[in-house]
């Protein structure tokens, strides 16, 4: 995880973490073991945003490609700030670019 979010990662971060996923129903828990499983709504969840970032925002945030429509671009602006500003209410710091 350390080099996903570009900081350290403690143990009560990913209790909290697992925490968060669990109540939210993204996975469960192996009874009598540290051992996670995605539920299908997980799963779900999961794919949704893989093929989100692969069919869309990483051939809009390619530096080669052409420039995206101003419609998708303001979208776009759009999202980032609602993100953003989810990011800063949960105070997470920005991820190392």
């Amino acid at each position: 995880m350390t080099g996903l979010i570009g900081g350290d990662y403690s143990m009560n971060r990913a209790s909290y973490d697992l925490t968060r996923l669990r109540r939210n129903g993204l996975i469960t828990r192996v009874p009598g073991r540290n051992l996670y499983q995605l539920t299908p709504d997980g799963q779900a969840f999961a794919i949704f945003y893989t093929k989100v970032h692969n069919r869309v925002l990483r051939p809009l945030l390619a530096t080669s490609a052409p420039q995206a429509p101003p419609p998708l671009r303001a979208a776009l602006r759009t999202i980032d700030q609602q993100v953003n500003a989810r990011f800063d209410q949960a105070r997470l710091p920005m991820a190392a670019a």
